[in-house]
């Protein structure tokens, strides 16, 4: 059994999401507080032309586990989390959305599947016990339709890869590295290659609700051809690599 855990790293990118940050992060770190879980949540400005930073700084009073930075390179949902996951000090990371789809109490379900000493944890909205709220039909479509032949190509149990809240361990991150993807594919560009090189996952059920303020970052018509390309990169590795790129014992 692997030593417990030290510290949970939030990773939240942000970008024009001054509405939706307040409940979002005093959610959260109620939530881990009472559960005496010791975490920072590294939110990410991502190039924001509203006042998420400046309402970033003003919650620092409030949310005292709170550790903003601003993304001083190119901007994109991808290059966000990586800077978060390279702007964290945590022995464990979760990615969470700034709109509060992501439920804290989840994210405590991550916590205690890593520290059960599984490497990663992942969440399904579409098994017994998930549930989704408000889902675009559009947007649930073509998730459910993606989802599915991501399983297939790569022959996992896994209906919901997609979705970016996930947990990890910083082995784990650090073993996926270097990461390829600048936009919403780092979201299966992770656990895609996390199973791929070996580490281990537990699955459970999860919830999602939809935002209550501003927009989704999302567009479809931009990310299907993004998607379909760390797919296939991370497909040829599966079947082609040899297993150069495994995690060692």
């Amino acid at each position: 059994m692997p030593e417990p855990l030290k510290l949970f790293s939030v990773i939240i990118p942000a970008r024009d999401e001054a509405e939706s940050l307040p409940s979002t992060l005093a959610a959260i770190y109620a939530a881990f507080t009472a559960e005496g879980i010791p975490h920072e949540i590294v939110v990410v400005d991502d190039g924001s032309k509203d006042r998420t930073w400046s309402v970033l700084q003003e919650l620092r009073a409030s949310v005292l586990t709170l550790a903003p930075t601003q993304n001083l390179g190119q901007h994109g949902f991808g290059r966000a989390v990586v800077w978060g996951l390279d702007h964290s000090v945590g022995d464990a990371v979760v990615i969470m959305m700034a709109d509060a789809s992501d439920a804290p109490a989840d994210a405590i379900k991550y916590w205690r599947l890593l520290n059960e000493g599984h490497d990663c944890a992942f969440g399904s909205r579409f098994i017994k016990g998930g549930a989704v709220y408000d889902y675009p039909r559009v947007k649930l479509f073509v998730n459910r339709l993606a989802n599915f032949l991501v399983r297939i190509g790569f022959n996992i149990p896994l209906n919901d890869i997609t979705n970016a809240f996930k947990a990890y361990r910083r082995t784990v991150i650090n073993g996926c590295r270097p990461f390829l993807a600048p936009h919403f594919n780092l979201t299966v560009e992770i656990p895609l290659k996390a199973i791929v090189r070996g580490y281990s996952f537990a699955l459970t059920p999860i919830s999602w609700r939809n935002r209550k303020f501003g927009e989704a970052k999302l567009k479809i018509k931009e990310m299907g051809s993004r998607y379909f390309f760390i797919c296939a990169y991370i497909w040829l590795e599966k079947y082609f690599s040899r297993g150069d790129y495994r995690r060692r014992p």
